[in-house]
């Protein structure tokens, strides 16, 4: 099997491109499901505020036989935290419940252009600060269109080194991922099998039979060689496994182009120029 490969970041920092997505993954379940990983390979955690368990993503890398810097960690703001002084609180926050005094990616988690008066520029700026202390070897976005992404480019200092959104055959996010490319930002893909909806999808079982993998080996593979960083979710041992065996086999450009025509431009999750959730 092959090693994970690295992705380039716009700072000269690298992120591994395939990890391990720990959302919706219930805290009590979150220490072994995220060992499960880390025994498996991955070294790559992505989990987030809104999740509620990253304390015990911490505590999984904390207690495994490995340094911290070989584990790659993101996290994300909460949607209720944008303004600059609960920003900081919650970071600080944060770090405390992953146990390092830093982490290697921190994410605006929404851009909210409905909430506080559409001012998210001022939150990433705040993400600026943490990134010249150094608390944040990195920091992205997550679920910014190119009209919000632009917006930073003209106000802010620092381009996003991530943008993190939903990606899959069902939604290829074609427009997004080129502006992200001329502007040298990574594409993360969340829900990269869209919940399980292309799983049963008879273009994509098509193609997994030439090569003797599942739809999700050969989808997670489609994310790989499309350039995308990908981080699937399980709490099943053997799933967990099973999505990180596809660095065996690479798909061939034509089955990568079969893969992509069946787009829908259908969504799992909300529509970022309207969603405006705040936990209560």
């Amino acid at each position: 099997m092959s090693a994970v490969p690295d992705i380039l970041l716009n700072n000269g920092k690298t992120i591994p491109q395939f990890g391990f997505g720990v959302f919706q993954i219930e805290p009590k379940d979150t220490v072994e499901a995220t060992t499960r990983a880390l025994d498996a390979g991955y070294r790559h955690i992505d989990t987030a505020q809104m999740y509620g368990n990253e304390r015990e993503v911490g505590e999984a890398v904390s207690r495994y036989e490995i340094d911290r810097g070989d584990v790659f960690v993101t996290s994300k703001l909460n949607n209720g935290f944008h303004r600059p002084d609960d920003a900081k609180r919650a970071f600080d926050e944060t770090l405390e419940k992953l146990g390092s005094d830093y982490v290697d990616l921190f994410l605006i988690h929404w851009p909210l252009p409905t909430r506080y008066d559409g001012d998210y520029v001022s939150t990433w700026k705040t993400l600026e600060e943490f990134y010249r202390e150094g608390r944040a070897r990195s920091i992205g976005v997550s679920n910014f269109n190119p009209h919000h992404l632009r917006r930073l480019h003209e106000e802010a200092e620092i381009v996003p080194a991530i943008n993190q959104i939903e990606v899959h055959p069902y939604l290829t996010q074609d427009d997004v991922r080129a502006f992200c490319g001329e502007h040298q930002i990574a594409v993360e893909a969340w829900s990269p099998i869209a919940q399980g909806a292309v799983l049963d999808d008879p273009v994509i079982k098509a193609v997994a039979q030439k090569y003797d993998k599942t739809v999700a080996q050969v989808v997670l593979r489609w994310h790989i060689e499309r350039g995308d960083i990908v981080f699937p979710k399980s709490t099943t041992p053997e799933r967990i496994v099973e999505n990180f065996d596809i660095f065996d086999f690479e798909l061939a450009g034509d089955d990568v182009e079969t893969i992509s025509s069946v787009n829908r431009n259908e969504r799992t999750g909300p529509d970022p120029d309207t969603f405006d959730f705040i936990p209560g």
